[in-house]
């Protein structure tokens, strides 16, 4: 069973400066986990041209979702646009119907600075969620979504049946032995049921278990053998189970 990957490139100097903290890639981890997506990757580069360009351009050919954010606006520093068209080799144009809904918003009070929310990649497809909210721009596989935490939500949120894939089943065995005494039981699981990712989680401070190990898969019946199956070879070193949802 496919699953569809996604990676995410945060943009601005004020993340990696420590000026803001991120919010987007958090909420996007559970919201994609969520709609069966796997998360590959996040990157944060700078207000750099062509370092976004790479990083976008590695990430769309790695991945079928690449979510960007940040660095859209009309000031100096927003640089995805460009950056993103470098991307790919297009050229900047103005897009009629962004420009359009710019200056229907703003009427009379309209700064020319602000159609350069209007110039996109050519060829940009124009996500449009409802005729009250701004598209989002798609070029390829990628989605240029905003920084503004808030923004991003509501825009990733008004888009999102279109990532939505077969879920993932996870479930836990939490162990009272530590990693070294049930390493042996997890390789042996590990090779048995390939479709089957396995985590490993260490808790100093728990009182119970030493150990939660996950199993997840898209095929709920691969997890629940597994699950059996490491359950049978830690034997007494069970503390409990929490089986798939």
């Amino acid at each position: 069973m496919s699953t569809r990957t996604a990676a995410i490139v945060l943009i601005g100097d004020e993340i990696l400066l420590g000026k803001v903290d991120d919010e987007n890639a958090r909420f996007l981890i559970g919201e994609l986990r969520r709609r069966g997506v796997a998360l590959r990757r996040i990157t944060v580069v700078p207000d750099v041209v062509a370092e976004i360009a790479e990083a976008v351009r590695e990430a769309s050919a790695r991945c079928d979702y690449v979510f960007t954010s940040g660095s859209v606006g009309p000031t100096h520093d927003d640089l995805t646009m460009q950056a993103i068209a470098d991307a790919f080799a297009r050229p900047i144009v103005r897009h009629p119907v962004v420009e359009k809904m710019i200056r229907d918003h703003y009427g009379e009070g309209l700064d020319e600075r602000n159609l350069r929310m209007a110039d996109l990649p050519e060829g940009a497809e124009l996500v449009l969620p409802s005729s009250t909210m701004w598209p989002v721009p798609a070029v390829q596989n990628v989605y240029i979504l905003p920084g503004i935490p808030a923004l991003f939500r509501r825009k990733f949120l008004a888009i999102a049946e279109r990532f939505s894939a077969a879920p993932f089943f996870v479930a836990a065995v939490y162990s009272a032995e530590d990693e070294g005494k049930i390493a042996d039981a997890l390789d042996a699981v590990v090779a048995e049921h390939a479709s089957v990712q396995v985590g490993s989680y260490p808790k100093l401070d728990a009182t119970d278990y030493r150990v939660k190990v996950t199993l997840e898969s898209k095929d709920r019946a691969a997890v629940d053998a597994a699950v059996d199956a490491l359950c049978a070879r830690l034997g007494a070193a069970v503390v409990r189970v929490e089986r798939a949802s």
